[in-house]
């Protein structure tokens, strides 16, 4: 079967996801590379196993959070649709098995919050560990003077953490924000929607969404 450290070292998959990045880069945007693949794919296969999913359930989740940005190869719009596209043939030629691949395919192709949807375990995974990595580390843009919105939310958030108790089936996003570079209600400004789309999967998961900031239960 095709793991994460195999996907990790192809070297199309590798080129690809380098080069989405540097996309991303040159349009002024946070950063999309091997940091928050990682930590998205990560993020997934620890809320499946937390929640009792079967092994390789949980590395198919791995697979798909590690994937799911590859799109920006070609372009930031519809990337999501562009990605599944994408990492078709490349899991196809290394062996995997067309029902798994489908599972990956569903999972890149909806999770961004403009068409997205939770279809599967795996995707509602995918959804709320990419939605969760909000932190200042991902902006790269360092003249403060200069920050926008986003900028300005990711920087102020200084840690981040989702939390999934699989006693209550609580997922609970644990954020500490500074409130002197950012109010909390410009990261509901902009993260609403994100926030909506995190609370769909975890209910398709038989869970429940919540949101704790700086002490604070939000939601």
């Amino acid at each position: 079967m095709i793991t994460l450290a195999d996907v990790k070292h192809n070297p199309a998959i590798e080129s690809f996801m380098k080069q989405g990045d540097t996309h991303l880069e040159a349009i002024g945007f946070t950063e999309h590379g091997n940091r928050h693949a990682g930590l998205v794919s990560n993020i997934s296969r620890n809320i499946l196993i937390r929640l009792g999913y079967d092994q390789r359930l949980a590395e198919l989740a791995a697979i798909a959070g590690f994937l799911h940005d590859i799109g920006n190869v070609v372009t930031r719009h519809d990337h999501g649709q562009t990605g599944a596209l994408i990492v078709t043939n490349i899991l196809a030629q290394m062996g995997m098995d067309y029902s798994e691949i489908a599972i990956v395919m569903g999972a890149i192709g909806n999770h961004e919050e403009e068409y997205g949807e939770p279809v599967s375990d795996v995707s509602a995974a995918v959804i709320l560990a990419d939605k969760s990595d909000v932190h200042r580390s991902r902006v790269r843009n360092r003249d403060i003077a200069t920050f926008d919105i986003h900028d300005r939310v990711n920087y102020a958030v200084v840690h981040s953490f989702l939390n999934v108790d699989d006693a209550t089936r609580d997922i609970t996003l644990n954020l500490t924000i500074d409130n002197e570079i950012c109010p909390v209600m410009e990261y509901f400004e902009i993260f609403l929607i994100r926030m909506v789309m995190c609370r769909r999967a975890a209910s398709f998961l038989k869970a429940v969404f919540r949101i704790e900031i700086n002490g604070a239960k939000i939601l």
